[in-house]
């Protein structure tokens, strides 16, 4: 049960813009069991599939539960949505530093990882909107689908990295949450192959840059994370929804940092 409701956190951080679901993984403990089980799921079928089928059954009802909720709170309430998640991310860069600086020696070199990373993070914000795959359901093809379907897997399997932001970044967001809303299977059967093909490459390039290059690799996350957040950032209004929205940040990021304990 505790594995289906992690199932659930991962699909809604697969439809949340600016959050992760390799950093939700990596914040339960469960990022390196995944991919082992997954990359091993032949060689220990029974064990691995035991325990992979509820954190897959709780990631699509909460890509589905979630999109649906999601897509009315950034309709009515973007401002308000946008900083509680910005809280989120922020609160959860503290317990990710501790986790890895707990297990490896801390280097200074290794910031420099996060600063590049971080750079790049914020110059996908900057493009935000130039790229651009097709502006309605109409005018984008099967090919684009799986192409975005690839992409996104990036930020399904890249702590770090958030999937939305990248359909954001190509203009294919609004297509993905509408098609989740409507369950319309002519987008989400293309996009879902292109998850597949794109999920199994990039989980092999992450193990094997875990297994060689652990810190520099996370502190790449962290750098990542934080340019992430930028795509949920707008400047506040001195008034009621402002005053809102900075006390959502804060509840934010207290419950991030509620679960270090």
């Amino acid at each position: 049960m505790k594995r289906f409701f992690v199932g659930i956190l991962l699909g809604a951080g697969a439809i949340l813009p600016g959050i992760s679901s390799g950093v939700i993984c990596v914040i339960l403990g469960l990022y390196d069991k995944l991919i082992d089980a997954v990359l091993g799921i032949f060689k220990d079928f029974k064990k691995n599939f035991r325990f992979l089928f509820p954190i897959v059954l709780g990631g699509i009802l909460g890509v589905f539960f979630v999109g649906n909720i999601l897509k009315v709170l950034f309709e009515r309430f973007p401002e308000q949505t946008s900083y509680c998640f910005m809280g989120l991310i922020l609160g959860s860069i503290p317990l990710l530093v501790k986790k890895i600086n707990s297990e490896h020696q801390f280097k200074l070199r290794y910031l420099l990882f996060a600063i590049i990373s971080f750079i790049i993070g914020y110059l996908l914000v900057v493009l935000e909107g130039k790229i651009n795959l097709g502006n309605g359901i109409e005018n984008i093809s099967i090919i684009s689908l799986i192409i975005s379907g690839f992409l996104m897997s990036i930020g399904v399997v890249v702590p770090g990295i958030s999937n939305t932001l990248i359909l954001m970044c190509i203009g294919v967001y609004p297509i993905y949450i509408n098609a989740i809303s409507a369950m319309n299977l002519s987008v989400l059967i293309p996009m879902g192959i292109g998850l597949v093909i794109g999920g199994l490459t990039f989980i092999c390039i992450i193990k094997f840059l875990l297994d060689k290059f652990y810190m520099q690799t996370y502190y790449s996350i962290i750098g990542f994370t934080l340019g992430s957040v930028l795509i949920l950032y707008s400047p506040l209004s001195f008034n009621l929804t402002g005053l809102i929205s900075v006390l959502l940040f804060v509840v934010g990021f207290c419950v991030a940092r509620k679960l270090e304990k």
